[in-house]
């Protein structure tokens, strides 16, 4: 999710053998190079199409081979860690990008995206049939939303069941005395799904009240690590990665879509998904892409952020990086709605909200959970 994701974050939405699933695919190019494209203003038209992102972006080859008869553009895709690690990278080359567009700025570091001018305008072509409660920068279009998914804490069904104990439930149960030193969760700094469990959390208690329950769950035992993949595939006990690294963490923060991915990738495929999802814990996250400023192929860039939410690429999306599209009507996949958690409740800011504190939050935090 991813991100989830996440989703980046995200996602998973996102790794492993579940990497598979999200953080692998890269289609190299097959023309022309980025550099050697004018925007289509005159000369020599590259062939290539560069996306920028965090490690979970994922594509079946197939929908991306029709992105590229329909238009004549091969996409090559640059993976650049974690969406927090991806995004400063841009803010460090911004004017010179690395590629033409910028997949998973997420609500939770949008204002920051925007206020250091990372992206060109425009507005994507069928954007009307996105939900509008995800178009976070409608007026100015500089970026377009493409997915949501919702960052929760994630449990190892065997383990509980093994202790005998139920599973929390809430923000509430994670400070329990029964839960002591079964979490782990990202760095809120450096990972966007750690980031959304915090911003959860300040949902949940408030401003007088968040600083608190940091304080009991970090005296319960919570492990933080840098990002969503070693929580997921090395910390946690109920992953495919986790089983292989003797992860012992049966509790992880990361997204209400992992499930499907541990039934998808098992061989065989069970009856009943391994993990579960602690519904009272979840976030909701909306990923974004925008054609990046001083992008050397404008008109390629333009030409992907179309297709990303043309229903081609939205069906495409929910079984490769967990996510739920943005775009009315576009359904899911049995295997993601039977095996995926519904989360009727999530915890939200507000992007101004957000923009205004969240280096503040971030700071407080750092202080009381990793210093």
């Amino acid at each position: 999710m991813g991100t989830i994701r996440t989703r980046t974050g995200v996602r998973s939405a996102a790794s492993a053998a579940i990497a598979a699933a999200i953080g692998v695919a890269t289609l190299a190019a097959c023309g022309g190079s980025a550099s050697s494209d004018d925007g289509g203003s005159g000369g020599t038209k590259s062939k290539t199409v560069t996306l920028v992102s965090h490690d979970s972006f994922n594509a079946s080859p197939a929908v991306l081979k029709e992105f590229t008869k329909e238009t004549g553009y091969t996409v090559k895709v640059l993976k650049s860690g974690d969406a927090g690690e991806a995004l400063n990278k841009e803010i460090l080359t911004k004017g010179s990008p690395q590629g033409d567009v910028f997949f998973g700025v997420d609500n939770t570091l949008l204002s920051r995206a925007l206020d250091n001018g990372l992206f060109t305008p425009y507005e994507a072509k069928g954007l009307n049939r996105v939900d509008v409660s995800a178009r976070l920068d409608q007026e100015k279009h500089r970026v377009t939303p493409i997915d949501t998914g919702d960052i929760c804490v994630n449990y190892d069904k065997k383990y509980f069941a093994d202790k005998k104990l139920a599973p929390p439930q809430s923000f509430d149960d994670l400070i329990k005395p029964q839960y002591k030193n079964l979490l782990v969760t990202e760095n809120a700094a450096t990972s966007s799904p750690g980031l959304g469990f915090l911003l959860g959390t300040v949902a949940r208690y408030g401003d007088g009240g968040w600083q608190d329950y940091w304080k009991k769950l970090k005296a319960n035992g919570v492990q933080v690590v840098d990002g969503w993949e070693q929580a997921y595939n090395e910390s946690f006990s109920g992953s495919a990665g986790g089983q292989k690294a003797k992860g012992d963490r049966p509790l992880v923060v990361s997204y209400a879509s992992s499930p499907p991915v541990e039934v998808l990738y098992a061989k065989p495929q069970p009856q009943q998904a391994p993990t579960g999802v602690a519904t009272g814990t979840c976030f909701r996250q909306t990923e974004f892409a925008g054609l990046l400023d001083g992008a050397k192929n404008q008109a390629g860039g333009k030409a992907l952020l179309d297709f990303l939410i043309s229903e081609k690429f939205q069906t495409d999306m929910p079984l490769n990086m967990f996510v739920n599209p943005v775009v009315e009507g576009v359904a899911l996949p049995e295997l993601f709605t039977k095996f995926g958690a519904t989360v009727d409740r999530p915890e939200t800011v507000a992007p101004d909200r957000i923009a205004a504190n969240r280096e503040q939050w971030i700071q407080s935090w750092s202080s009381l959970v990793v210093k």
